[in-house]
């Protein structure tokens, strides 16, 4: 039990800095590793396991680094395999670097599944037995925590189940103070967990910790590790945002909350998981990924409303169709405009941009109806916020425009066949009244363009020389039309503070792209303009 809640407490062990590692197109350097190491600490979690000293210098420079560095709540643990069947153990290289990495904790991996002890390691399963008693018992020895990771462990016990067994009697006997059964290929069933979890149970010393470790190639790893804590494992492993080899590891964003919310446990520290959303995204930014808004819990669509009937309910309650307040995980209700949109849709979302308007008013339906009007001709505002916002003030008669173009002009020059394209824009506009002649070269039209208009109002609103375009996306709505079809333009734009999406549709992609382009910087004026003003009183 928690001291602090009264609760009962599940550890969280955290391994995104190893085995997050391992997913394709995830890269950490020994900083990221260092500052997501900090993050985690304060979030609460209990173990950090920092990498796998004997394979490589990145991991080790990381435990050189954090050793600095005064952890309040979590414990730093080094990962590595039991020795080498051909090695006594205090001569073995990879357990000598688990010590010199000089953690607290020490986890270390064995062999449980007799299919791996024949066909892998090519041993007898007594000397396995033996391998995994000597590494347990030096690393103990030597004044460390120890936790044995049973690799395979369900997959060899559904095999052997007396042999998978005897495995972990040999870790508990030498030492291990936690024992942690993996579904390494992620292939098992919540109910299948369940059974095995308890069975396990029943069967280890009362003061040794029952762990799991799931991976999610059947798409099962969050609730096979929540099976398992109901069949009474208080050790959870799995990694930010699910990341991880194959197709990823159990995701502690939607264990923690599922634990602190749900099941009434304490996992991390509680005034910490309005942050969880913010540590989602911060592990997703250091990894160069970009977020998956269809997370439960922490995703930009986790509390998004699109149906009609659904935004008029969560309008009343958002019980009706929220399993959580957003609010508790540090996200937030949002509320999608498109052809499905009712008037709740669309009084939800003008309260949501501050816009005021008479709500038994003719202008709600005038919106609703012109909305449904352009996403049939192809629009889509789901992703175009800013552009809803300009939308709703113009039908508002309350859009005042900030500049207005007199024309503009695209130049596309090949000058040889290996050249690169050289592209130019020019744009005229009247600014305050006065007229703004600009060109800028760009590394595509669409570039030239941004360039050309930002340039073009740079001298007036000084504040849109940090406004950037962050996404770009071309969708094509009316395929069979070949090269004359009209074209969906999304962008998104950021001004280093916030992000925001605008939308234009034509059959010419430049035209399409522009009026996107216009959307973006006339948003972003307007919130500056705003803001000034807001100052000012």
């Amino acid at each position: 039990m928690s001291e602090k809640t009264g609760r009962v407490k599940v550890s969280i062990y955290d391994t995104t800095l190893r085995d997050g590692t391992q997913a394709e197109g995830v890269s950490l350097s020994v900083y990221d590793k260092v500052r997501i190491a900090e993050r985690l600490d304060v979030l609460g979690v209990s173990y950090i396991e920092g990498g796998w000293p004997g394979s490589n210098p990145k991991d080790m420079a990381f435990f050189e680094d954090i050793k600095g560095k005064k952890l309040k709540n979590a414990r730093i643990a080094a990962f590595g395999s039991t020795r080498r069947a051909s090695v006594k153990v205090e001569a073995d290289e990879n357990i000598r670097k688990l010590l010199e990495a000089c953690t607290p904790v020490v986890t270390i991996f064995g062999k449980s599944w007799l299919l791996h002890v024949h066909d892998v390691l090519k041993i007898k399963p007594d000397l396995n037995i033996e391998i995994v008693s000597d590494s347990c018992q030096y690393i103990k020895a030597h004044g460390k925590e120890v936790i044995f990771d049973a690799e395979h462990f369900f997959d060899g016990f559904k095999d052997s189940p007396e042999y998978a067994l005897d495995v972990l009697r040999a870790a508990c006997k030498n030492g291990a103070s936690t024992i942690v059964l993996c579904d390494t290929n992620g292939g098992m069933l919540p109910s299948e967990i369940s059974k095995i979890c308890q069975k396990v149970k029943s069967v280890l010393p009362e003061e040794v910790i029952l762990g799991i470790h799931c991976h999610n190639d059947g798409e099962l790893a969050v609730a096979n590790s929540i099976a398992a804590v109901d069949s009474g494992a208080r050790h959870v492993q799995g990694t930010i945002n699910g990341f991880g080899e194959r197709c990823g590891n159990a995701n502690l964003c939607s264990i923690i909350p599922s634990l602190e919310l749900k099941m009434k446990m304490s996992s991390i520290d509680r005034n910490q998981l309005k942050h969880l959303k913010e540590v989602s995204l911060f592990v997703d930014d250091l990894a160069n990924i970009n977020p998956n808004k269809r997370l439960p819990y922490v995703g930009d669509s986790s509390f998004a409303h699109k149906g009609g009937m659904h935004v008029n309910a969560v309008s009343k309650n958002p019980a009706t169709f929220e399993h959580i307040k957003p609010e508790l995980v540090g996200n937030k209700r949002r509320v999608l405009v498109s052809d499905l949109s009712g008037r709740s849709n669309i009084l939800m979302k003008i309260a949501e941009h501050n816009i005021n308007i008479d709500e038994k008013g003719d202008e709600i339906k005038e919106i609703l109806q012109t909305l449904k009007q352009m996403e049939n001709e192809g629009y889509e505002f789901e992703s175009a916020d800013a552009s809803f916002h300009l939308l709703a003030k113009k039908i508002l008669k309350s859009h005042v425009p900030f500049f207005k173009l007199n024309g503009y002009r695209v130049i596309i020059e090949k000058r040889g066949k290996d050249e690169p394209c050289f592209t130019e824009a020019t744009v005229k506009l009247e600014v305050l009244g006065q007229q703004e002649l600009t060109a800028a070269e760009g590394d595509g039209p669409v570039n030239a363009l941004d360039l050309a208009l930002r340039k073009a109002l740079m001298r007036f609103f000084p504040g849109i020389k940090d406004v950037h375009l962050t996404d770009f996306k071309v969708r094509i709505l009316d395929s069979k039309d070949g090269t004359a079809a009209k074209t969906r333009v999304l962008i998104e734009s950021s001004d280093g503070n916030e992000t925001w999406g605008t939308v234009g549709v034509s059959e010419n992609i430049i035209e399409a792209s522009w009026e996107a382009l216009v959307d973006s910087v006339e948003y972003i004026l307007y919130k500056k303009t705003k803001q000034k003003k807001t100052r000012k009183t």
